[in-house]
């Protein structure tokens, strides 16, 4: 190398190295501490942009008069404008869905994401196990057998195999504890937690009427000497098992496939967020659970629709599409206490359509959905949690109520009542109005 040269070479290695040393000092201070931070936070900003797509492009070409039609509504039709965050954002590291320093950001602690894939045979194997031995010495709890299944398979039931219920419900019969099993799984908190909110209003005791004929000796009147005496009339029974419903009338036909996710785009591109059985245009439709009738009216996207939240106040239950001109019980109104079983609504074809009363569905379906409340805020936000009901509508279908009509009126009632102890004070029974002067 010339002489001359290398004074200009070793400048600039000086330079070079001044430049690292400055770039090293920067990365020691409170600024390089908090561009480095945002640099890491920065993919997973992206990543959630990227997943909740639609709802943000529905939300800006909807704009703010769509955003107060959600309000107070708490609806599944319209809330698909609001994508899948809910249903698993992004840069979470476990079932919770709370994503890594979560807690140090001092927000609230509670599950943001749950998906429900549990088939419905697997639901109906657990169940039996739970009312098999409501009266023995160990009780299987239904829920928590699934909770167990669902933390050793990730969630993803198609891992699971049925020597696996098997394996855990000997054991527990043998005297183990479920705490103890379960000890050494990870996420069995939050999968107890997560299929509580789905299930947890399902099974329990409760009063039914019941034929006559079918009623044990136990139940008939009884003579003068304490023997049973056979009778046509109705008899109440108390019992334990599934206290839920289809939300389908017995009797009525319907057809269904897993539709949770498919493409919608009335209105704007979205997911579709419920569960859709098909059926005939005034097919009385059923309430799964016992709750409180929360939003009653029209919605453009869900036409004639009942929102109706659980008593324990985990699970909004929604239901569009009702019939044209007579969608609902006339017993209803905002507020009502229903019981499960009970005639709430008829199927129509109602909705997309900003005129009430429209019929825009081409065809005629109820549109189901379960949206999971975990905290309030989730209620009616981007943060909304509805589940894939597919298999839960099969499960549901070992009860479905049966209904009678009243002629004069065209209207529907339930056969054969119910008392739920989860109503406190118990609900009006929604007897045919000759039935209710004869039962008072």
């Amino acid at each position: 190398m010339d002489s001359d040269k290398k004074p200009n070479f070793i400048h600039l290695v000086i330079a070079l190295e001044s430049v690292v040393l400055l770039a090293f000092l920067l990365m020691l201070t409170p600024i390089g501490g908090r561009l480095t931070l945002s640099e890491n936070v920065r993919p997973a900003e992206n990543v959630r942009s990227a997943e909740n797509g639609e709802a943000e492009n529905g939300a800006s070409e909807n704009g703010e008069a769509e955003k107060q039609e959600k309000t107070g509504g708490g609806n599944a039709e319209e809330a698909e404008s609001a994508g899948k965050e809910g249903n698993g954002s992004s840069g979470q590291e476990s079932p919770t869905g709370a994503a890594d320093g979560q807690q140090d950001s001092g927000e609230k602690d509670y599950i943001k994401w749950v998906d429900f894939d549990i088939p419905a045979e697997t639901l109906k194997k657990a169940f039996r196990c739970d009312i098999d031995t409501y009266l023995a010495d160990v009780h299987l709890n239904w829920i928590e057998i699934l909770a167990y299944l669902g933390a050793r398979c990730g969630g993803d039931f198609s891992r699971y195999k049925e020597s696996d219920m098997d394996a855990v419900t000997e054991r527990l019969l043998a005297g183990e504890k479920m705490a103890d099993i379960a000890a050494d799984l990870e996420y069995y908190p939050y999968y107890l937690e997560a299929y509580t909110a789905v299930l947890g209003g399902m099974v329990g005791e409760y009063q039914v009427e019941i034929p006559g004929s079918q009623a044990p000796d136990f139940a008939l009147p009884k003579d003068e000497n304490g023997n049973p005496v056979p009778t046509e009339d109705n008899v109440w029974v108390t019992k334990y098992g599934l206290k839920a419903f289809s939300p389908i009338a017995k009797n009525y036909p319907y057809t269904d496939y897993d539709d949770f996710g498919a493409s919608r785009d009335y209105g704007f591109h979205r997911v579709h967020l419920g569960h859709d059985l098909m059926g005939q245009v005034g097919t009385p439709v059923i309430a799964v659970e016992s709750g409180r009738v929360e939003a009653m009216g029209w919605n453009r996207y869900g036409g004639w629709r009942l929102g109706i939240r659980s008593l324990d106040g985990r699970r909004y239950y929604y239901y569009a599409h009702l019939r044209k001109n007579y969608p609902y019980h006339k017993s209803l109104k905002e507020s009502s206490i229903v019981q499960a079983g009970d005639v709430i609504g008829y199927l129509g074809r109602t909705g997309y359509s900003s005129t009430e009363n429209t019929n825009n569905i081409e065809d005629p379906h109820l549109h189901f959905g379960i949206q999971l409340i975990f905290d309030e805020s989730q209620k009616d936000s981007d943060h909304e949690i509805w589940i894939d009901c597919y298999e839960l509508i099969k499960f549901l279908s070992i009860n479905r109520a049966e209904t009678v009509k009243d002629e004069s009126t065209k209207e529907y009632y339930r056969v054969y009542q119910m008392k739920d102890p989860a109503i406190p004070g118990g609900a009006a029974e929604q007897r045919m109005p000759e039935q209710a002067d004869v039962s008072s």
